[in-house]
């Protein structure tokens, strides 16, 4: 950038250089728009899914059995979602004594207001 003296210049100039200025720098450090990808789920096989969920593969396979993992099979073979895989072990997440304080109160608070329908 050039170093310009303005005491010479009139207002309407120096904001036509000020302009000129702003798109010079605009147009340079212009950075292309990515569109967000979407990444393809990725599929587990049992032993990739066992190391995940730190377990064995018979005990993976014993959860399948018992449908207590969700998986996808195609011929012979188990194939496990990560996102699906994830999911499961959230949802084993146990809660908390104040949780369990919180929903004990709200039931409670429910029942003295006669929402217990009709009992």
């Amino acid at each position: 950038m050039e170093n310009v003296v303005f005491t010479n210049l009139s207002i309407p100039e120096i904001r036509q250089l000020f302009r000129q200025e702003l798109e010079t720098y605009f147009e340079t450090n212009k950075q292309p728009e990515q569109p967000p990808t979407e990444q393809p789920e990725q599929l587990l096989t049992i032993q990739q899914a066992a190391e995940f969920l730190n377990l064995t593969v018979p005990t993976i396979y014993s959860k399948v059995s018992k449908n207590q993992l969700p998986v996808m099979k195609r011929s012979k073979r188990l194939y496990f979602s990560r996102t699906d895989l994830m999911e499961y072990v959230k949802a084993g997440r146990k809660k908390s004594n104040a949780e369990i304080e919180r929903e004990a109160e709200a039931y409670l608070s429910n029942c003295k207001k006669g929402l217990n329908n009709g009992k």
